[in-house]
């Protein structure tokens, strides 16, 4: 091969060499820095750039999109003196890739670095208890930091998560006995306020059952008693009727026994007779123990003697009786058995039995019954009952 063909080829080595590192394709959410002779040029975005061969010069390409660091866990000492283990996330992204070039050597372990002491100068201003409840203020915090401080390296932190926060495996023990102690005591004090609920719901269902049964109690008693009023009253107006029926029979009786007296004209022999028939019914009862002999007795003696024939005079038992002693005239006893006095449920009373029905009680206790007065049966006379015919009264035989 002669010196021109390899000085050809040489030359087209290098031309090929010089094409390939002209042409450069960047893809997209990545960006480039271009140095010309060492010193920054410009950034390139996505797609096809052209750079001078043996002059320019393109850095490794920057990932612009968002990305997650995770971090080992940190032992972070709290403000109680407890060693605790924290294992975060990072999320950032880089928003100007000559400042990450330029501004930082790693942006990446700067950024962990700077997580790791900016959380345990946030959790150990903390205790323990702090530090597992205020989660979200510790993300707020790291953030905050994070963000300022990293701003000049070209990098946005867009948030900071805390994964895990683990105390010591005694402080765990501690903590699992305090909480089954919490929770022991929320279970006795919601068993003892439902108990407590019970009771007073019980409480004011058998108030309301009492209140409930004083008021069936109290109606029913009024009605009781408006009811025994009633009786009373309509046997009270009996017990009349039946004392007037009486007091007018017993004068009837007695009318006619004087009249048949007067009209039979007895003579004193029939009155001795009477009177010594009457006497031993003094001596009558176990608790007499003496008996006073009237003085009359001897008079009523002496009238039995005339009756006995004593005087020439004839004996009762073979005289006749008076002719005056049959002639008596007939009683009328219509009208001897008629009270004359309305039935009970015709009387004033009746109309309106109850006198207290215009209170409230009466009022409230009587809801549901019917307003009109219960009708009541008539009540039939003394001669309706003992008349077999006609309801007229049966006519006691003419006197002797």
């Amino acid at each position: 091969m002669t010196a021109g063909a390899i000085a050809a080829i040489v030359v087209a080595a290098v031309l090929l060499i010089a094409l390939v590192r002209m042409v450069r394709i960047v893809p997209q959410a990545r960006a480039g820095v271009v140095e010309r002779l060492g010193r920054y040029t410009r950034t390139q975005g996505p797609g096809l750039t052209l750079l001078l061969p043996f002059v320019d010069r393109m850095r490794p390409l920057i990932d612009l999109r968002e990305q997650v660091v995770s971090f080992p866990p940190q032992p972070v000492i709290t403000s109680d003196n407890l060693t605790v283990a924290i294992d975060s996330v990072v999320y950032f992204q880089v928003t100007d890739a000559r400042a990450a070039s330029y501004e930082i050597a790693n942006y990446i372990q700067a950024v962990e670095q700077l997580t790791i002491t900016t959380l345990r100068n946030v959790v150990g201003s903390l205790n323990l208890e702090q530090a597992l409840t205020s989660r979200d203020s510790i993300n707020t915090q790291l953030r905050g930091v994070l963000d300022e401080a990293t701003g000049p390296w070209g990098i946005r932190v867009a948030r900071v998560e805390i994964k895990a926060i683990e105390p010591p495996p005694s402080i765990q023990d501690a903590m699992e006995k305090q909480m089954r102690a919490d929770r022991d005591k929320r279970a006795i004090i919601l068993s003892a306020e439902g108990q407590r609920e019970a009771s007073i719901k019980t409480a004011e269902g058998q108030k309301a059952a009492q209140i409930l049964s004083a008021e069936a109690q109290k109606q029913a008693a009024i009605l009781a008693a408006e009811a025994e009023r009633q009786s009373r009253i309509l046997r009270a107006e009996g017990e009349r009727a039946a004392a007037f029926l009486t007091a007018q029979g017993q004068a009837k009786a007695i009318e006619t026994t004087f009249n048949a007296i007067h009209a039979g004209k007895p003579d004193p022999a029939l009155l001795a007779y009477q009177y010594l028939q009457t006497l031993p019914k003094l001596a009558q009862g176990d608790a007499n123990k003496m008996w006073i002999v009237p003085s009359e007795f001897s008079k009523a003696l002496d009238g039995l003697a005339r009756l006995a024939g004593a005087e020439d005079r004839p004996s009762w038992l073979e005289q006749s009786g008076s002719a005056n002693g049959t002639g008596g005239e007939s009683l009328d006893t219509s009208s001897w058995f008629d009270s004359h006095l309305p039935p009970a449920a015709e009387q004033p009373e009746a109309a309106n039995l109850r006198a207290s029905d215009d209170d409230p009680d009466s009022r409230s206790a009587h809801v549901g019954l019917p307003d009109a007065p219960v009708a009541l049966p008539p009540v039939p006379t003394l001669g309706d009952v003992l008349g077999g015919n006609g309801g007229s009264p049966p006519q006691p035989p003419p006197s002797a």
